[in-house]
C-alpha cells in the first residue's frame, strides 16, 4: 500500500494505491456523499480485490477542507460535475504513472459516487473497460447515460427502494452492455450480514470478466 497526494485541477487529493504489478487490472473507487478513501466498506472490498488479484486506488474526492465545509453544508456532495472532473483527472494520472500505465481500469462508485463514475466512464471510453454502482445514484449521471459506452452493473438491495427505482430506470436508459443486480435483504448501505461479501463478488465477477484481457 502507497499513500499519495495526487495533484488533481490545482489541489492536492489523498489518494492509497494497492498495486504489485501482477494484477489483471486497478479498479479506483469512487466513493460516496459525505465519505472518504477510509471508508470501512471501501476498504473491506479493497482488500477482497487485492486478494484476487486486482490492484485499486482508493482516493478522496475532495480536499481535507472541502470534506470538513461538506460536513456542515453538505455543498461538495452533490457537486456531480467536479467529482466527475476530479475522477477524470485521476483517470488521466493512472494513464501517465509508469506503474499504472499498463493497467485496465475499472471504476467502483457508490451513492453521489457512481454518477461520478457513469459521467468520467462516457468521457474517457479509451481508459475505463468497466464500471461497477454500488447503491449508486447513477441517475444523476444525467444526459451523460445516454453516452455510455463501457460494461456497466449496477447492484443494490432489495430494502433500496428508492435508489432500487432509480437503478431500474437507468438500466432502460443505458445503451451500453449492462446488468442490475439486486442483492436480497440488503439496504442502502450492506450493512445487513453476508449482502456486502454478495455486493463484493457480483463487482469482482464484473471486473475480472472486462479486466482481465485473457478474460
Amino acid at each position: 500500500m502507497t499513500t499519495l497526494k495526487l495533484p488533481i485541477e490545482g489541489v492536492e487529493l489523498g489518494a492509497d494505491l494497492c498495486l504489485s504489478g501482477d494484477e489483471t487490472g486497478i479498479v479506483v473507487f469512487v466513493h460516496g456523499s459525505g465519505s472518504s478513501r477510509h471508508s470501512p466498506r471501501n476498504q473491506q472490498v479493497a482488500r477482497y480485490f487485492n486478494e484476487h488479484v486486482l490492484a485499486t486506488l482508493l482516493f478522496d474526492l475532495l480536499t481535507e477542507d472541502e470534506h470538513r465545509e461538506d460536513v456542515i453544508t453538505r455543498a461538495w456532495r452533490f457537486d456531480i460535475a467536479l467529482l466527475a472532473r476530479r475522477l477524470e483527472g485521476v483517470i488521466d494520472w493512472l494513464g501517465s504513472n509508469p506503474a499504472s500505465a499498463a493497467q485496465r481500469i475499472g471504476l467502483f462508485g457508490a451513492s453521489t459516487g457512481a454518477a461520478a463514475a457513469l459521467i468520467a466512464a462516457a468521457r474517457r471510453p479509451d481508459a475505463v473497460q468497466a464500471v461497477v454502482s454500488r447503491g449508486g445514484r447513477t441517475d444523476l449521471a444525467g444526459d451523460a447515460l445516454d453516452q455510455v459506452r463501457v460494461p456497466t452493473m449496477q447492484i443494490v438491495g432489495s430494502e433500496d427502494d428508492v435508489v432500487l427505482r432509480l437503478n431500474r430506470e437507468v438500466s432502460d436508459r443505458l445503451r451500453c452492455e449492462q446488468a442490475l443486480t439486486v442483492v436480497s435483504g440488503a439496504t442502502h448501505l450492506f450493512d445487513e450480514p453476508g449482502t456486502l461479501e454478495l455486493a463484493a463478488d457480483a463487482a469482482r465477477d464484473w471486473f475480472e470478466r472486462y479486466l482481465n484481457p485473457r478474460a
